[in-house]
């Protein structure tokens, strides 16, 4: 079993309800959801394009999955990311957009959220104890060989080769999509998600996610509100 400290927006949020109907499964209940109907898109193709993003649920990873380490229990970690969320200052993501992401699609800020990036930061360094050693089978699916420099050392340092300054903050919506398929795709993804991208996007709360047994489907396992009980805002 595995965790991940990531962003999903609340469970009654019009993106999150939106995400669901999109990827087929609910990220808090883990509940089935069925496909939208979609013109010149069938079920089975959403299906397809969606199996990755479904499985790891509608979120933007901060911190990727991990084991526990040996020495380290569940209870300590809700504890300490408790203790964490109520040192961070709740914020908002002016804009969320649908956008290519290699041969993929994702939902990512229109302009790069430096409070964002500094929360991801922050995250994987306070809880990177918590992180148990990675397998030589783990490193492998890595593909090191095509990682540069900066994230061949942050692999071996931090567990992932995406972390400070390789980090890009993204919420993944398809897996890869076939090159005549792509602006199809972009259209449909954006006339989709667009109305539920109108309003800024709270930024209230960190989630653990938890693996359903080994190579399961990821959903919330706890929601922990950001800021000073004293100072937090009802979403």
């Amino acid at each position: 079993m595995r965790y991940a400290i990531c962003f999903t927006p609340s469970a009654s949020d019009p993106l999150t309800l939106v995400a669901a109907n999109w990827l087929g499964r609910n990220v808090y209940s883990g509940e089935m959801v069925d496909p939208p109907a979609i013109r010149g898109l069938g079920i089975h193709e959403i299906a397809f394009h969606t199996a990755v993003p479904r499985r790891y649920g509608f979120n933007g990873t901060l911190k990727a999955p991990f084991r526990l380490a040996e020495d380290m229990s569940e209870a300590a970690l809700l504890r300490d990311l408790m203790r964490f969320s109520g040192t961070v200052t709740p914020f908002e993501i002016p804009r969320m957009e649908v956008a290519r992401l290699g041969g993929a699609f994702g939902l990512v800020p229109s302009e790069p959220s430096q409070q964002m990036h500094f929360l991801a930061a922050s995250l994987i360094q306070a809880f990177d104890h918590y992180r148990a050693p990675l397998t030589e089978a783990e490193i492998e699916r890595s593909d090191p060989d095509s990682l540069s420099a900066a994230q061949f050392a942050n692999l071996h340092r931090w567990g992932h080769p995406h972390v400070m300054d390789e980090f890009r903050f993204q919420m993944m919506l398809t897996g890869t999509v076939g090159p005549a398929d792509l602006p199809r795709m972009e259209r449909v993804l954006r006339d989709f998600f667009e109305p539920a991208l109108a309003e800024p996007v709270p930024v209230s709360n960190i989630a653990l996610m938890m693996e359903e047994g080994t190579g399961g489907p990821f959903r919330v396992h706890s929601l922990h509100p950001m800021g000073k009980v004293s100072a937090r805002k009802i979403a």
